[in-house]
């Protein structure tokens, strides 16, 4: 069987450490997206944790966003982690989010600054029964889910990961970890 192309998009954020797990995820073939040609070649595309604001913008730069937008709405899976949240919830802070598809409402910085970052470890069960070690850097947080959107993890009370269909967003970094289980979890969305 052949590996499922994962594309992960690479104008800003943590994309190297995404492409070191796809790796080593039986299965997956991760690449870098740039570019409207190399999204189409994606059967699954990952947004990763960066500065929110500023993928947004580079989204634009780059002429991505409609595109991928486009391509989540026809059922493409994706997963956004940390800012990847933040792209893809209908509201973030209040107001209409960047590609806003996603039945979740975020508000951004939740777990304060750079220096109050951390890592917890807990059991997700959909994920994978032992426990996963969670890494939170100046995290958004989840605080309404709706719809067809379902919590899959709360931390300390708070909403930190959300499975909406084909859709995944997770306010931690599971790429910062030695595990792959998020990237296994991900990869079966795929036929």
């Amino acid at each position: 069987m052949a590996d499922k192309k994962i594309g992960v998009l690479a104008l800003q954020g943590s994309v190297r450490e995404h492409l070191d797990c796809l790796a080593r995820t039986e299965g997956a073939e991760g690449f870098p997206v740039r570019t409207r040609e190399e999204l189409a070649r994606a059967e699954a595309l990952i947004l990763p944790g960066g500065e929110s604001t500023t993928l947004r913008t580079l989204l634009r730069t780059f002429d991505l966003e409609e595109p991928i937008r486009r391509r989540i709405l026809e059922g493409m899976p994706v997963w956004g982690t940390c800012a990847g949240m933040i792209l893809l919830a209908k509201e973030v802070d209040g107001a209409a989010a960047p590609l806003g598809v996603m039945d979740v409402s975020v508000r951004r910085n939740a777990y304060g600054r750079q220096s109050e970052s951390f890592s917890t470890t807990q059991i997700v069960p959909e994920v994978s029964p032992d426990p996963l070690t969670l890494t939170f850097i100046r995290a958004p947080q989840a605080q309404r889910v709706w719809g067809d959107g379902r919590i899959l993890c709360q931390t300390n009370g708070r909403i930190t990961a959300v499975r909406q269909g084909h859709m995944l967003a997770t306010a931690f970094h599971p790429e910062l970890t030695d595990s792959t289980a998020f990237h296994r979890y991900f990869l079966s969305f795929l036929p």
